[in-house]
């Protein structure tokens, strides 16, 4: 749509719109809740007193801020401190009603965050995450001066949750080496004893992944509810760390057949029944599950995508909604609208449609959306980082700027990609990016022998893991592609992976198999850098300065050699991390990547 206000472009629109993120409750205060918005310019942290109606912006820094969280008390607002978006910092906190900011868990240096746990009696555990010491949690009781460390491994790792009591403590980790499965360990916190371990790794030809889910939320109850891929997908089962009982949880529709998709889950309030969550095909919805009766109840929700969803004390769930067309708000069950940002709505965009490709390794599932007036059309292939994540049936700010220029936009949920189930998800090891390119090829296929796409005007875009498919595939696929736009992309492995986060290496070591030392084949293979001397086609990056995750030097390794060899390119680079939180900024980086394809691609 391309509706215009006040001389201001709908693509523009869409970004400025205030927006809100699904509120966040003190479990022992439901009154009292936190949510994350753009409202002011940048995204920053809102308090919300629903008793008195009244809202209030907590944070306030020139790079954003959006880690936060309440006590269950709700007497404090706990927010993650970093530097211009580098990822590196501290816990602070400051009172619900207002105040000065005051350093969380005193005693602790600057480090990534790697979980947080505030218990009900005022204990807190918090992770830690260095190149030096991997991963260590600490716990602070109340009235202490100091933390304890009460956990430490190189291998990466982070808080789960703490029972109602404060006395078990949960935490993923990854100590058998693999960061793409975790296993579940439950320790005492009076003196940080072992108590139980799940872990479906160790000595298993084909492994599982386990995620906690957290515990009961009623005193003197032990369960664990937690995500198991036992079945080959996420599903839930509740596991008593005390007892070792386990309870899976086979969740059928009203006709006997099981839910497809992955599905997880959480406690209702009264710890007698769960708030599932169904992902399948790109879309999500919710149902209510009694745990005494197994009776499985839908919760209505319109068809698209839930971004997160809370069951409230009164019986009530809250979620954030939204579709490819209709821009999200925070809805009830009650059918209400429960939260939604001052001003105007964003303009609407373009529904999408499911199409199903034929690719080397199965069915791929792309999203299209298509621009008025008659095909073959200028075609953005925008593809999702990760690479464990996926496009949805979820409105995008991004995806409707460029359907608002003319283009269309297909979206491919290749492999690597969840949603899908786990062989889907794992099927990248060792050839990576290699496997997700066959895939997006299988879909440009398509798109120019149905007539959606003009194959003189292929643009092949993305961020984070979707840039630096995007290199890769210039590099792989030059014959594909009119156009590269790539933002915070790995670049030159061998270099980003000796200077990316810890947590990173960890899975690069997953993906690949090993360090690029023992395997320096397969992360040449991999590399961008390898292939740069192929690119035919202009190239457009943008990188954070202080991104810690796809580090600036690597980026401006790749960008040497495109300047050696002569190839159309352009850069941006911006004083932040990876990506901004600043909508004026995000904005300009947009309108840079619509006015390089309007320079280089054909008319």
């Amino acid at each position: 749509m391309s509706s215009e206000k006040n001389d201001v472009p709908a693509w523009e629109q869409r970004f400025r719109a205030a927006r809100v993120s699904l509120p966040e409750w003190a479990d022992d205060a439901p009154e009292r809740s936190l949510y994350v918005s753009n409202a002011a310019g940048s995204y920053e942290v809102y308090a919300w007193d629903r008793a008195a109606g009244t809202h209030r912006q907590v944070t306030d820094r020139p790079s954003g801020t959006t880690d936060a969280a309440l006590s269950p008390d709700g007497a404090w607002i706990w927010w993650f401190d970093d530097t211009d978006g580098d990822e590196f910092g501290s816990w602070r906190r400051q009172p619900f009603t207002g105040g000065p900011d005051e350093v969380a868990v005193p005693g602790l240096a600057p480090s990534y965050e790697a979980g947080l746990a505030l218990g009900r009696d005022g204990t807190v555990v918090v992770g830690r995450s260095t190149d030096e010491d991997g991963t260590t949690l600490h716990l602070l009781r109340p009235g202490a001066g100091e933390p304890v460390e009460i956990y430490r491994h190189a291998e990466y790792g982070g808080v789960g949750d703490l029972s109602h009591d404060s006395a078990l403590l949960a935490i993923d980790h990854t100590e058998h080496g693999d960061a793409m499965h975790s296993a579940i360990r439950v320790l005492r916190t009076s003196d940080g004893a072992d108590v139980a371990e799940l872990d479906e790794v160790t000595g298993r030809p084909e492994p599982r992944g386990l995620t906690c889910l957290g515990f009961a939320p009623v005193a003197g109850d032990s369960r664990l509810l937690v995500a198991h891929q036992r079945r080959g997908r996420w599903e839930p089962l509740i596991w008593d760390p005390l007892t070792g009982a386990e309870t899976e949880l086979l969740l059928r529709t009203e006709d006997g057949h099981p839910l497809p998709g992955d599905v997880s889950a959480q406690w209702r309030p009264d710890g007698l029944a769960l708030l599932v969550e169904h992902e399948f095909e790109a879309r999500s919805e919710l149902f209510s599950y009694q745990l005494a009766t197994g009776e499985l109840t839908r919760l209505p929700t319109p068809r698209g995508t839930v971004a997160g969803a809370g069951a409230r004390p009164d019986g009530t769930v809250e979620f954030l909604w939204s579709s490819a067309a209709e821009p999200s708000v925070v809805r009830s069950t009650a059918g209400s609208v429960v939260l939604r940002a001052a001003g105007s709505a964003p303009p609407r965009s373009v529904p999408v449609e499911d199409v199903w490709v034929e690719g080397p390794g199965g069915r791929v599932h792309a999203l299209v959306q298509r621009p008025a007036g008659p095909g073959p059309y200028p075609t953005v292939f925008e593809v999702h980082g990760g690479p464990t994540h996926n496009d949805s049936d979820s409105f995008a700010a991004g995806p409707a700027a460029w359907l608002d220029h003319g283009f269309a936009v297909v979206r491919v949920n290749y492999r690597g990609s969840t949603g899908y189930g786990q062989a889907w998800t794992d099927a990248l090891r060792e050839r990576v990016g290699l496997i997700e390119l066959e895939d997006i090829g299988a879909v440009r296929a398509w798109a120019v022998a149905s007539g959606l796409a003009d194959p003189e005007r292929l643009v092949l875009s993305g961020g984070s893991w979707g840039g630096y498919l995007t290199l890769l595939g210039l590099g792989t696929q030059p014959e594909h592609w009119s156009l590269g736009l790539a933002a915070v992309p790995v670049a030159d492995y061998f270099t980003a992976y000796a200077d990316e986060m810890e947590a990173l290496k960890s899975l690069d070591r997953t993906l690949f198999g090993g360090t690029p030392e023992e395997v320096p084949e397969r992360y040449r293979a991999s590399s961008p850098l390898s292939y740069v001397e192929q690119v035919r086609v202009p190239v457009y990056i943008s990188a954070g300065l202080n991104d810690p995750r796809c580090p600036i030097q690597q980026i401006e390794n790749y960008v040497a050699r495109l300047s050696q060899l002569g190839i159309p390119h352009e850069v941006y680079r911006y004083d932040a991390g990876h990506g901004s939180l600043v909508v004026e900024e995000r904005i300009k980086q947009l309108r840079l990547e619509l006015d390089f394809a309007r320079r280089h691609l054909k008319p």
